[in-house]
């Protein structure tokens, strides 16, 4: 359902329409496609869509998918224009955007082949310019776009349009931006492999289009949408030009929207409906805008910001500075599975059992370790009985170098101990072979996918080993959605799902601690996290345990619960951090340069403390103990 409970504002350029769930927007966005194409058909005429890549869309293209297959919505009538291609780029290369609109769209659906219109990134650069004058055209001709699909890239990019294009700019080949390549590296495996240039669409060939709808889910989007709405029409985001076209319609999931005034601090916006939640949040903000401790602000800091109708709800400052200050130091506790022989009215974990089962499960080999090594040494540390479940192989970002190491290490070993010396020679032979042939992209051969495999589980289990955590209490799921070889996944499936109930009910914990990137809404975390949550709602009327069970949820490696979401704040002394960075180093292969490293350059390490310093920082800041570090989690009520 949309999100409706914020109140008016003046704050956005650009009609934007907030969904719970990017899902429940991209149905929406594909069904107002569909009558467009439908209502074209009723007139005997063709409907002119421009078309996007990247992960935003597919949401869109999949139900129009449906669609087709069970509701009879033919393309017939329907040519497409799309936005962009890399440069130089064959179309057959995985990383090519015929290939993915092929593989998400045009192989699932009717449309005639000669009504398809992808820029053609095999072109001489001699002949670049005329073909993209042609390509302007070939739009033209037939009537101009109707509809204007789009994403936004983190530069505020449209298109491949990054800052500095003009309003008026045509189709034409252009220079990629350094973040547009860096986001770009996950599909390219090294930032080195990603084409420096690209075909695109102008922003001013966008702009001709009668209608635009542009698309953005997740939290990474979050802050250029804010730019693109809120701020001034510029060069540097030029997405920002939407605000001068007459027929634009935005379109985000909730945690896109995050950073939009009325979303953020709808305080600033009109009247609020003020709960204990939007509360503390808005102290919160209120303290770290004035650069005041919680105990120190007074009436005039909350009149200052805005916050006079906060003030009539509690009364004073000073009662209001209070409740907040209590909530928040009732969140740090030393003990993340309950203190023993303790009153736990107030705490995190309750006290009893005093020695709980606690299910950690850790998406990637190394997220238990990077994300909250330092809860996972203190629960080994005091006794409770810990397991850790490794969701996926993680074996897609093992380097195909480490690989053959291994695969050489396989061969000198049986050749030393003389054991199955045969065998494992015909086996080395086969990977050489194999990743001296290996193309960009190309998903890995099942042998090179179990080395890979292997080399990962062999680091999860040292370092294990290296917290303490038993032998039997380690366990590899290997869930079969991310067994692809290739950084796109299979949807979430029914094995996936009975792999998680397995687990659950063989230890059947007293608290589970999972990865809960919700606001993701495409990655690896997500879908393992949604596995979780279908486990247990199935589980929940049928077994006893279920109900005593507390579902604790971290988040990954780039990003921390905001101060007022969080339920849990687990200290880490200098000496646990150190262990914490010892433990992190055993996964070696995610050492020095990961295969993934995202948009941060920083070893894993260095991001995970950087993190953890920084909430420890934001706690002393507002008042309360100053510590060296901190963990943080968020409790989900199932």
């Amino acid at each position: 359902m949309e999100v409706l409970n914020y109140p008016e504002t003046t704050f956005e350029k650009l009609p934007v329409t907030i969904f719970e769930e990017a899902a429940e927007g991209a149905v929406r966005v594909a069904h107002e496609i569909a009558e467009l194409i439908r209502r074209k058909q009723r007139l005997g005429e063709q409907a002119v869509l421009g078309l996007a890549t990247g992960s935003s869309p597919i949401g869109v293209y999949q139900e129009l998918i449906r669609l087709h297959r069970q509701e009879s919505l033919s393309f017939r009538n329907v040519v497409t224009f799309n936005l962009d291609e890399y440069y130089p780029m064959e179309p057959d290369e995985l990383q090519s955007y015929v290939y993915f609109m092929h593989e998400q769209l045009f192989n699932h659906i009717d449309i005639l082949p000669e009504n398809i219109h992808i820029p053609d990134g095999t072109l001489p650069i001699d002949r670049v310019k005329e073909y993209c004058q042609h390509y302007e055209k070939q739009i033209d001709e037939c009537g101009g776009l109707d509809m204007q699909l789009l994403g936004i890239g983190r530069t505020g990019h449209i298109g491949f349009n990054e800052p500095g294009s003009s309003i008026n700019s045509t189709t034409r080949l252009v220079k990629l931006d350094p973040l547009t390549i860096t986001d770009a590296a996950k599909d390219f495996i090294k930032e080195e492999f990603v084409p420096l240039r690209a075909l695109t669409m102008g922003v001013g060939t966008i702009m001709k289009a009668r209608k635009i709808i542009l698309l953005a889910w997740g939290e990474g989007k979050a802050k250029i949408l804010k730019e693109m709405v809120e701020g001034r029409v510029s060069d540097e985001v030029p997405a920002s030009f939407l605000q001068l076209h007459p027929q634009v319609a935005v379109v985000v999931d909730r945690w896109a929207a995050l950073e939009l005034t009325r979303v953020k601090t709808p305080w600033l916006v009109g009247m609020c409906a003020w709960d204990d939640s939007l509360i503390r949040r808005a102290v919160i903000w209120l303290s770290l805008r004035t650069r005041k401790p919680i105990l120190k602000l007074t009436d005039e800091d909350y009149k200052d910001g805005s916050l006079s109708d906060l003030l009539v709800e509690a009364g004073s400052a000073y009662n209001l500075n209070l409740r907040v200050f209590n909530t928040i130091q009732r969140t740090i506790t030393g003990w993340p599975g309950g203190k023993p022989n303790s009153n736990d009215a107030q705490r995190p974990e309750r006290a009893l059992p005093a020695i709980k089962r606690a299910l950690i499960f850790s998406p990637h080999p190394d997220d238990d370790v990077i994300s909250m090594g330092g809860t996972l040494l203190r629960l080994v540390d005091q006794g409770h009985d810990v397991h850790v479940a490794y969701q996926t192989s993680g074996n897609i970002a093992v380097f195909d170098d480490d690989a053959r190491r291994f695969a050489d290490f396989a061969l000198d070993f049986a050749e030393k101990m003389n054991v199955g010396v045969d065998d494992t020679r015909q086996k080395h032979a086969e990977v050489v072979e194999f990743l001296k042939h290996k193309k960009l992209g190309e998903e890995d051969s099942a042998l090179v996918q179990d080395i890979k495999a292997l080399i990962r589980k062999g680091e999860a289990a040292a370092a294990c080993r290296f917290c303490g955590v038993k032998e039997p209490n380690v366990h590899f799921m290997n869930m079969p959605f991310y067994e692809t070889g290739q950084v796109k996944k299979k949807p979430l499936g029914e094995a996936d799902i009975q792999a998680v109930i397995a687990i659950l009910q063989e230890i059947q914990p007293h608290q589970i601690f999972a990865a809960g990137d919700l606001r993701d809404p495409h990655g690896t975390h997500r879908v393992c996290l949604d596995a979780i949550f279908e486990a247990l709602a199935r589980l929940k009327g049928q077994e006893a345990w279920v109900a005593d069970c507390h579902l604790w949820l971290y988040r990954g490696a780039w990003q921390e619960w905001d101060v007022e979401e969080i339920e849990m704040a687990v200290p880490i002394s200098p000496e646990e951090l150190m262990r914490k960075r010892k433990a992190i180093f055993k996964h070696q292969s995610q050492k020095d340069s990961a295969v993934f490293p995202g948009n941060d350059k920083r070893e894993f390490w260095q991001r995970s403390e950087d993190r953890n310093h920084t909430t420890a920082q934001l706690y002393d800041q507002l008042g309360l103990a100053e510590y060296e570090a901190m963990e943080a989690f968020v409790r989900y009520r199932f």
